[in-house]
């Protein structure tokens, strides 16, 4: 529609299932798109050591599953890693929206944002100190590091169960540490993890991570027992949950949720006109399949709202 290099009919903010998909539905549509992200393409997909409920692939890598939709995504609409958005400008009642970014600004009549999670910390004495020293969030991005070394993984989901089996393939020497009786994770996961042998921390909170230049052991509180038992350990791995990266969605005052989710309706409308929101930073059932699902929602809701 418009023909202007620094100007676009819809922008989407994030390259994660969510944001390719929506650069896919609103580039095929018409509408001059961009996909904007601060890192690569695919967010916390790309930790993701294995997919196997994503239609149509019965196991796949996160990584690779990613690099097939940016590609797919890059046939039809501009991508541009690496440009991290600073600030948006949509007063209200204006067409036109002013997006800023770390190396430049565009216009827009539409944004998505599709900003996804980041993982949430711990909190804990040590943590912040021995980050890169010991302490990691992705078991896929480090694991390599501590091979044939005692590590401990911290969690009760899905992704803390995926993790500890990642490592214990590898090579690490592995315990999970878990603040209740019982797992969240799937139940296939948590077969998994009796059968590899993986010994459970239950009922206990890690309340310190010690060591010198690099992790050499935590503390841990069993709840039960109401004592403590320092073990040793070269590497703690977090996965403790996530939190939605609402920045923007705060600096534009949308609506949000009680935990900071961006509200939307069935359309993937926010509560401003020519903003939408899809994937994870919505809440709800955090899966690709749904994340893809409401970005092509929403790049469909920017083509209807702005072309009728």
């Amino acid at each position: 529609m418009t023909n202007d290099k620094e100007n676009y009919d819809l922008i989407v903010v994030g390259a994660g299932p969510a944001g390719l998909t929506a650069g896919i539905f609103g580039a095929r549509s018409g509408l001059k798109t961009l996909v904007l992200d601060k890192g690569i393409c695919g967010g916390l997909t790309n930790e993701a050591t294995l997919i196997d409920n994503y239609p149509g692939f019965r196991r796949i890598g996160g990584m690779e599953l990613i690099e097939k939709i940016k590609a797919q995504t890059a046939d039809y609409a501009e991508i541009q890693e690496l440009e991290g958005v600073v600030t948006i400008e949509a007063p209200e009642h204006v067409e036109t929206m002013r997006v800023v970014t770390e190396k430049g600004e565009y216009r827009t009549s539409a944004i998505i944002l599709a900003t996804g999670t980041k993982k949430r910390k711990l909190g804990v004495k040590g943590e912040a100190e021995f980050l890169g020293r010991g302490i990691s969030y992705c078991a896929t991005c480090d694991g390599y590091f501590f091979r044939n070394k005692a590590v401990m993984v911290v969690g009760g989901g899905d992704s803390a169960v995926r993790g500890a089996l990642y490592l214990q393939n590898i090579g690490a020497e592995v315990s999970l540490i878990h603040r209740r009786e019982e797992l969240r994770a799937e139940q296939y996961l948590q077969t998994a993890l009796k059968e590899a042998g993986i010994h459970i921390f239950w009922n206990s909170i890690l309340k310190e991570i010690r060591g010198e230049k690099v992790v050499r052991s935590v503390l841990l509180h069993d709840k039960a027992r109401d004592s403590e038992e320092e073990v040793p350990v070269e590497g703690v791995f977090i996965y403790v949950g996530e939190d939605p990266a609402n920045s923007l969605a705060l600096q534009l005052h949308l609506m949000l949720d009680a935990n900071g989710y961006i509200s939307t309706d069935r359309g993937q409308r926010t509560s401003r006109t020519g903003i939408y929101a899809a994937g994870d930073v919505t809440g709800g059932v955090r899966q690709i399949v749904v994340a893809c699902a409401e970005g092509a929602v929403a790049a469909s809701s920017a083509y209807d709202d702005l072309v009728g």
